[in-house]
């Protein structure tokens, strides 16, 4: 890894807390748009309409009363084709949102370590060396 030289320390820490800072709030905003995904799905020709959040949990199921009419396996069926649907909807929402702050917090620099210190001191042991003290 290369790190700044010394006299570039500050910067790259204010460089370092200021993209830190904006990864937070993407990372706010997806958990805010997370929280009111509402994925939607429909079968039996709109007459079952499901509704699931971020996690694939029911908010919803309204079934038109013509539905009622089917026979109870191929109710069963679209029941099951709408929150599917519904589910699927939510998770495609909720990847799109992920994927889009996971390349805003990718760009975080590699965090400073051990190492860094270690740099940091061996290097102003060689500048006292290498100037007799």
């Amino acid at each position: 890894m290369s790190w700044p030289a010394p006299d570039q320390d500050q910067e790259y820490l204010e460089q370092v807390l200021q993209q830190t800072t904006n990864a937070m709030r993407h990372l706010r905003e997806a958990k805010r748009l997370i929280g009111e995904i509402e994925g939607r799905g429909e079968a039996a020709d709109g007459m079952i309409l499901a509704t699931a959040d971020a996690g694939g949990s029911m908010r919803r199921i309204d079934i038109n009363p013509r539905a009622l009419r089917l026979d109870t396996a191929t109710l069963s069926r679209e029941v099951t084709r709408a929150i599917q649907a519904a589910q699927e909807a939510s998770a495609r929402q909720a990847k799109e949102i992920v994927d889009g702050v996971a390349g805003q917090v990718g760009l975080l620099p590699e965090p400073l370590d051990e190492t860094f210190v270690q740099h940091r001191v061996e290097a102003a042991a060689r500048d006292l060396y290498s100037a007799g003290l």
